[in-house]
């Protein structure tokens, strides 16, 4: 039974990654707290070389990204050899469009563009991942007995398309994030780990907040990732952070997290 290992999805921290000398002052900060792995994603506009020179200063490894889907349609060739520069195996994508899931039809669509980017990127060692929302969970009008996840999981090919579980979206979504954990082994390399309350508020149901203060059981989570052999278990939070400072955030679920092992 392996060990995840623990890492930050740069996201939490978006606000602070825009210029090359926000992303070492930022990398400086998680490097004092023990942080050695990360997700990039929304960094700013700066060469992939630029990121890794500054990911070596501080020993640190990139697990896996989020990417626009239009930069896999377009560029693909600059996305792998991007990735390359970082050394980085698992290019993926935040969300699908909403015109790419709102039907069946339109669903087995996009997972049949998923597979030929994946194949690419088998080609050089990669692999392509999705990382979900709560959406992907609704049912399709035209299929109502199953949902855009489903057909995913269904009509993608193993090798070539993995999945980032974002449990608090599952669980907000009405699911299982546990039973989807297990039932993705050997298709997940990263999990994100998020929590989160409910506000009563319809028109703004939820808040998001550091690990551990919230709903998902995170614990069982973190069980069901070790028994499932995930190699990473990631932290994001996507606002609402403590004292609205992401840093805080951070540290407070860096030490939850940390915990779990204990």
């Amino acid at each position: 039974m392996s060990v995840p290992t623990l890492g930050i999805q740069l996201y939490t921290l978006r606000d602070h990654i825009k210029t090359p000398e926000d992303f070492d002052e930022t990398l400086r900060r998680l490097s004092a707290l023990g942080v050695k792995d990360v997700q990039i994603s929304a960094i700013g506009d700066f060469p992939a070389s630029v990121q890794r020179a500054i990911l070596d200063k501080y020993g640190m490894k990139v697990c896996v990204t989020h990417k626009g889907l239009d930069q896999y349609k377009e560029n693909l060739d600059a996305v792998i050899a991007d990735h390359k520069t970082l050394g980085c195996d698992a290019p993926g994508v935040g969300w699908a469009p909403a015109e790419k899931r709102d039907t069946y039809a339109h669903a087995v669509a996009l997972a049949a563009q998923m597979n030929a980017i994946g194949k690419k990127l088998n080609e050089h060692g990669m692999a392509f991942h999705y990382h979900n929302h709560d959406f992907e969970f609704h049912p399709f009008p035209d299929r109502p007995d199953t949902c855009f996840y489903e057909a995913l999981l269904e009509q993608t090919d193993p090798e070539a398309v993995k999945f980032i579980p974002d449990v608090m979206w599952m669980h907000f979504a009405g699911q299982d994030p546990e039973a989807w954990v297990r039932r993705l082994a050997g298709r997940v390399k990263v999990l994100h780990f998020k929590d989160y309350v409910l506000t009563g508020d319809e028109k703004n149901p939820k808040r998001f907040v550091s690990l551990g203060k919230g709903l998902v059981d995170l614990p069982a989570l973190y069980r069901a990732a070790k028994e499932t052999g995930v190699p990473y278990i990631v932290y994001e939070q996507d606002g609402d952070w403590t004292d609205n400072d992401p840093f805080k955030a951070t540290e407070e679920s860096w030490a939850y997290m940390r915990g779990l092992r204990e």
